[in-house]
């Protein structure tokens, strides 16, 4: 993939995601326990999981999800999150409703979030959910990593937007991406070099969803872009103080990485570094005390695990309830691994502990 990009036939992640939707995309085949269907939500692509109606049930709950893949890679109609979609479909007696945005780098932010948004407010729409026979007030916003960024980003706007008559009632983010502030956390330190998401590669991720150039990623890398002579950043320095967001367990001897002098010019370049659409965990307490009950998975081994312990500590600051679900011998990544051949333990472990939460709160 990188030959061909560096020979400039082609971008590689282009490539890369061409190789695993061809090998891996499902067409939608229903079933007698669940029918799926390919349908358009204002202008993006969804599919849609339905279970069959029980006697005497007139309406069902529902769960919009939002799958991963740094912003560029994966789909709704790849086996991986096909599978986990239609488990949660079948396990809740729920709409699931697994949303198709367009990826870097055919597009970068924020149309990532605008296609997440709008596809959302389309089904949240009173004639939509009575097609689709959901109950308005059971409905739940949910997507891992990357599409965890996208729910809560989605959750933050929807709560501000007076004149809609139906919210969800839950977030549930699974190992999400919530940050670009500060590459050394103590989980970004710790696990800087774990499979499946290095810390090189979750830079490398950012500056392609937000447009940036390459070149910048060892800047990130050392906070020069928040440094404290960086004045657009000063105002945000408290809501991401991990020093007093994490608990002793996780910040262990880590001490943090804060630079004197920086490069201003990183966020004029890259001013999404610090825009809240792009970066939930950087809201103001006003937004976060409007975000409905929250469900949090984390993973011990995974640079982004204090990204969504901050995030607990701040909506619980904030007077949300908060359900923080952390494993501490589980990796990024590992809740759509769970069937053959990467069925792994911590697949199943980690989404039917999800699946539990969803189901005794939605």
């Amino acid at each position: 993939c990188h030959l061909i990009h560096y020979l400039r036939l082609s971008h590689h992640l282009i490539v890369l995601n061409y190789l695993i939707c061809t090998f891996d995309k499902l067409k939608s085949v229903s079933s007698e326990d669940i029918k799926i269907t390919d349908a358009v939500f204002d202008g993006v692509e969804v599919r849609v999981f339905e279970p069959p109606a029980k006697r005497d049930e007139r309406l069902k709950r529902s769960v919009v999800y939002i799958h991963g893949g740094g912003w560029a890679l994966a789909s709704a109609r790849t086996s991986l999150y096909n599978n986990l979609c239609r488990t949660m479909a079948e396990s809740l007696n729920a709409v699931v409703v697994s949303v198709e945005y367009r990826l870097v780098p055919e597009v970068c932010f924020p149309e990532q979030f605008y296609d997440a948004l709008r596809a959302t407010k389309h089904f949240l729409q009173p004639d939509v959910l009575a097609e689709y026979s959901v109950d308005p007030s059971r409905i739940a916003i949910s997507g891992d990593s990357a599409g965890g960024n996208l729910a809560a980003a989605v959750c933050q706007q929807l709560s501000k937007e007076e004149h809609l008559t139906i919210r969800p009632k839950l977030q549930a983010l699974i190992y999400p991406v919530l940050q670009a502030f500060d590459f050394n956390t103590p989980s970004y330190q710790q696990n800087m070099n774990m499979p499946i998401l290095r810390r090189s590669v979750m830079i490398n991720y950012w500056i392609y969803y937000l447009n940036g150039n390459y070149d910048l990623a060892h800047s990130l890398l050392i906070n020069n872009h928040t440094a404290l002579d960086v004045g657009q950043a000063l105002s945000f320095r408290g809501r991401l103080n991990w020093t007093s967001l994490l608990p002793s367990s996780f910040k262990k001897n880590y001490k943090p990485i804060i630079q004197t002098t920086g490069k201003a010019e990183i966020i004029q370049e890259i001013p999404a570094l610090l825009d809240v659409r792009a970066v939930p965990l950087l809201a103001e307490n006003e937004t976060l005390q409007l975000q409905p009950k929250t469900y949090i998975l984390t993973c011990e081994n995974d640079v982004l695990r204090d990204d969504g312990v901050m995030y607990a500590k701040r909506l619980e600051k904030a007077g949300v309830e908060v359900t923080l679900d952390h494993f501490d011998d589980c990796f990024h990544g590992c809740m759509i691994f769970t069937i053959w051949p990467t069925d792994f333990s911590a697949g199943v472990q980690t989404r039917t502990s999800y699946i539990k939460w969803l189901d005794e709160n939605l």
